[in-house]
């Protein structure tokens, strides 16, 4: 006997069902602040899955770990519903209409035959929409404090040099980082734990600006290092 197949509507309705007042212990507790672990979580799952699926050519790790965050997205949609916030066929409509609204060489009369011009156009009507965002504060605190340091240091950094000022140049970055080498060779550690701290999170910082300046992932690229180190000693 096959098992049986679920359609989206019926995902939707055990969601729901979890919820609800017979449903599970566990499910029925969790709020919009309690399972944001478990979409970091799922969220890195779903990109080991990717790596998995690249390198050995098997999906299907990746269609279980799609399924988790879509999970927590129903979640999280289910939640708003029983608030009285708003369901999932909001969330669903409202990102129909971004990808109509941000593709109009697509969906409309707009022009662009390459990605990079998809892009720039993708930046133009985004910025039109933010106008009417009144949660946005400012350019820069509208990057998520919640993106990992290092990739939030990038957008940062690039957001600055666009906005604000010109950064410094490749050459001004590896000359600051020699100088903060220097520094940290006259720390001693058990006494100047503060001020290694400092020298510390100067010289990330200028590392960073050296990543956005070559469009180096670095994220990726200490990911790739971190692996090198297990291969070494595993």
């Amino acid at each position: 006997m096959s098992e049986k197949t679920y359609t989206y509507e019926e995902f939707l309705e055990i969601i729901a069902t979890l919820r609800s007042e017979n449903g599970c212990p566990w499910d029925k507790v969790q709020t919009h602040e309690s399972l944001k672990p478990c979409m970091m979580e799922e969220a890195a799952e779903l990109l080991a899955a990717i790596r998995i699926y690249d390198k050995t050519g098997n999906p299907e790790n990746m269609i279980e770990e799609l399924g988790d965050v879509l999970l927590q997205v129903v979640m999280h949609a289910q939640i708003a519903s029983e608030e009285g916030l708003f369901a999932m066929e909001d969330v669903v409509n409202e990102v129909s209409r971004k990808m109509v609204r941000r593709h109009p060489h697509v969906f409309g009369t707009g022009n662009a035959d390459t990605p990079d011009e998809v892009l720039v156009n993708w930046e133009e009507i985004k910025k039109e929409e933010k106008k009417e965002k009144d949660w946005i504060e400012s350019p820069l605190r509208e990057i998520p404090q919640e993106l990992p340091s290092l990739t939030r240091a990038v957008k940062v950094l690039k957001k600055i040099d666009k906005l604000y000022e010109k950064g410094n140049t490749y050459e001004q970055d590896v000359t600051a980082i020699c100088e903060l080498a220097d520094a940290l060779k006259k720390c001693d550690p058990q006494k100047d734990s503060k001020q290694l701290e400092e020298i510390l999170s100067d010289l990330l910082m200028q590392v960073s600006d050296v990543a956005r300046i070559a469009k180096v992932p670095q994220e990726q690229a200490l990911a790739d290092k971190i692996d090198d180190l297990i291969e070494k000693y595993e």
